[in-house]
């Protein structure tokens, strides 16, 4: 790991660090921030997956977790949202190629060589912090529109490796929405059957959810009809699955929202994380 940055924040340390990655085969960076219980003792850690058009630093700088990161003695990792650089793969709209990876290892060409997040958010990375910081192993996830989708959609995945999970605004049914289904047939094929692991909506279905979930979603947002929360509204009714989808009134899909419900969901982690 190359250490590109360091502030100092609420007491503990912001950084950002550069490494290669064999997995995407590219040079990744990522935002890591520690909080001073760190310094004596190794602490959980939360992952927070950004949405599109996103880096390390949109979440790291706008969304506000660091304050709370910090009472509740957890650390807040913030990965790219997809490999970056020459020779990568990409496309001149906003929501395919570089900034637009949904989390998912792409099958198709040009895609497959670079765009594995999946198992870069999954393995990879989770491997060399546990190595480089002073972690104690135990993690919970969660992610704002693309990095909610994904949040939902690895845990759902492995539940041995998250122990609490939440989102905001997540995309919840991609494969009946234009964000998902434009994106998966360009990394993953046009047989649908290789995109219902990565719908939030049909793997909660499938395999349930071993905690409860918190998700939080703005009443203004913007991009409702692409987001699709009352197919997860109704689907974790029909469940029975434990946690609660809160409708905000007046907030949209911008990071002004997100730093509103920052405070709820660290703590929400914490208390999971701590309790494990």
């Amino acid at each position: 790991m190359e250490l590109v940055s360091q502030s100092q924040s609420f007491g503990g340390t912001q950084s950002v660090y550069r490494h290669k990655s064999e997995v995407c085969a590219a040079e990744m960076t990522f935002g890591i921030y520690l909080p001073p219980a760190a310094r004596v003792r190794p602490v959980p850690l939360l992952w927070y997956l950004s949405g599109l058009t996103c880096t390390h630093e949109n979440a790291m700088i706008k969304a506000g977790l660091q304050k709370y990161a910090a009472e509740h003695d957890i650390a807040v990792v913030f990965p790219d949202t997809s490999p970056r650089g020459e020779g990568v793969a990409d496309d001149q709209a906003y929501d395919l190629g570089q900034g637009a990876g949904f989390y998912v290892n792409a099958t198709q060409k040009p895609w497959s060589r670079h765009f594995r997040m999946y198992d870069y958010v999954v393995s990879e990375l989770p491997a060399l912090l546990q190595k480089e910081l002073p972690l104690n192993g135990v993690h919970g996830i969660t992610g704002h529109s693309m990095g909610g989708h994904g949040a939902l959609t690895i845990a759902f995945r492995n539940p041995e490796k998250f122990r609490s999970l939440s989102a905001f605004a997540p995309i919840v049914n991609p494969t009946r929405s234009d964000w998902g289904r434009k994106q998966f047939s360009a990394y993953l094929g046009d047989d649908e059957a290789h995109w219902t692991k990565h719908d939030a909506c049909l793997l909660l279905a499938d395999l349930g959810w071993n905690g409860d979930i918190l998700i939080d979603q703005g009443s203004s947002d913007q991009f409702l009809e692409q987001l699709r929360p009352e197919a997860m509204a109704r689907l974790m009714a029909e469940k029975r699955q434990p946690g609660v989808l809160r409708m905000q009134a007046g907030y949209d899909h911008s990071y002004y929202f997100v730093a509103s419900f920052a405070e709820d969901h660290v703590r929400w982690h914490a208390e999971r994380l701590k309790a494990a």
